[in-house]
């Protein structure tokens, strides 16, 4: 972001304080009325011709910025994998608890693992359960591999869309 003096274009488009149209000015005369409403003149584009300028109090210039970055980090980041843990014989209500979970954590943008813990002869039941939340999921969320069977637990990872 381009400020003030720094500013080399021979004229700019200002927009005022409040978003109204101030027209095409010198950059000097533009420099000026910002001096005289004790604010800061910011280049917005150096994309067009004149660049577009903006009258903005310097507080506001500086929480811009940060703003900006904050994104940008944001973007930056891989997202997380949240692990729910569930059991094949897990009660309705329990189980729509854990679906509205894993709804809300696909919303956020991390991805969630979904384990059912098993023993003995439930692993046809802990796929099945899997099975019907991935169903239900589906608008929220894509499986990233197949459910996978281990000994002692039934694990899928769902990605958010």
């Amino acid at each position: 972001m381009i400020k003030n003096e720094k500013i080399k274009a021979s004229e700019v488009h200002v927009t005022g304080l409040n978003g109204e149209d101030l027209g095409i000015l010198s950059t000097k005369e533009a420099l000026t009325l910002a001096k005289q409403l004790k604010v800061d003149l910011v280049c917005t584009s150096l994309m067009s011709s004149p660049p577009p300028c903006k009258l903005i109090g310097s507080s506001q210039a500086k929480q811009e910025v940060l703003q900006e970055k904050q994104q940008a980090r944001k973007r930056e980041q891989a997202p997380k994998v949240k692990e729910l843990r569930l059991t094949p014989q897990i009660e309705d209500h329990d189980l729509e608890t854990k679906r509205q979970q894993a709804q809300r954590i696909l919303q956020a943008g991390d991805a969630v693992l979904l384990v059912v813990k098993i023993s003995g002869k439930e692993g046809a039941k802990a796929k099945e359960l899997l099975e019907d939340l991935l169903k239900e999921l589906s608008p929220y969320g894509r499986r990233q591999a197949g459910i996978q069977l281990s000994g002692k637990q039934a694990a899928v990872q769902v990605n958010p869309v």
